[in-house]
């Protein structure tokens, strides 16, 4: 797993590993259909992004299929709105690292983040004072 702090990286990281698993393409006869992406939030909060491209739809990677079609061709070919794409990225979709290597959809229970959802929900089950 190659993962990247930029999603520029990540995608040009994608672009160069396609080319090299498709030897017999060049650059201009290369045509992908599908576009996965993965983002990670790592435990000391740092994002991460990881990419890939396929020929065919419906091809299962390591990454969520993302676009495919001409978007994905797009991608590929480097006509996108960095932006754009990160906006169309959907929060549930994200990885929280639990332990090395070990990744979850669920924020890890010790993270800041997970201590900062569990204050909010003591503080909301506190009874108002008049009832003690």
């Amino acid at each position: 797993m190659s993962l990247y702090s930029t999603l520029e990286e990540a995608i040009d990281n994608a672009h160069e590993e396609y080319m090299a698993n498709n030897p017999h393409l060049t650059e201009d006869d290369a045509s992908v259909s599908q576009f996965n992406l993965q983002k990670y939030v790592m435990r000391d909060g740092s994002l991460m992004w990881q990419a890939e491209f396929f020929t065919d739809e419906g091809e299962e990677g390591e990454c969520l299929p993302v676009l495919s079609g001409e978007a994905a061709q797009a991608i590929f070919d480097g006509d996108f709105d960095e932006v754009d794409l990160r906006q169309q990225w959907l929060a549930e979709n994200t990885l929280h690292e639990w332990d090395e290597g070990d990744f979850q959809l669920e924020l890890p229970p010790d993270s800041e983040e997970a201590e900062s959802a569990a204050q909010e929900w003591d503080d909301d089950d506190t009874p108002p004072d008049h009832w003690v």
